[in-house]
């Protein structure tokens, strides 16, 4: 599996958007990841400790999703949820910040690696990715 650190090169500076790191950036996706929890606690009854096993469990939930068939639309926010867990996964094992830039989020981790989680929840969604893949990349180092 090839790594999907993505976004952009945050060696060079924004002109138009400046870069936000954490707390600021953090925010929202630090909301959006205790949405989900609480969500898969109440509703699915299934528990996230936000360990790197428990990302078996939200692929396993996102597949389940898919198979049902709904339309992208339906299960954008809780897809945001999802993947923002996986990152908040990632910078809790590694020490990474939470970056956003133009409304979109990433996380990067202490080697400046860039990765989307949020991005990864969808071609999970599309059947192409893997949110505990995508941590085990991105808290191995090469």
């Amino acid at each position: 599996m090839t790594a999907h650190a993505t976004g952009p090169d945050v060696t060079t500076p924004q002109e138009t958007t400046p870069q936000e790191t954490r707390p600021q950036a953090a925010a929202r996706p630090v909301r959006w990841a205790a949405d989900a929890v609480a969500t898969m606690r109440e509703g699915a009854r299934v528990r996230l400790d936000y360990s790197a096993q428990s990302l078996w469990r939200v692929d396993r939930m996102i597949e389940e999703i898919r198979r049902e068939g709904p339309p992208y639309a339906a299960v954008e926010s809780v897809l945001r949820g999802l993947g923002a867990y996986a990152g908040e996964v990632i910078v809790r094992q590694t020490g990474a910040e939470w970056w956003a830039t133009g409304g979109e989020h990433w996380v990067r981790t202490p080697d400046g690696r860039l990765w989307d989680p949020i991005d990864e929840a969808r071609r999970c969604f599309r059947g192409h990715g893997s949110l505990r893949l995508l941590c085990r990349d991105a808290t191995t180092r090469d």
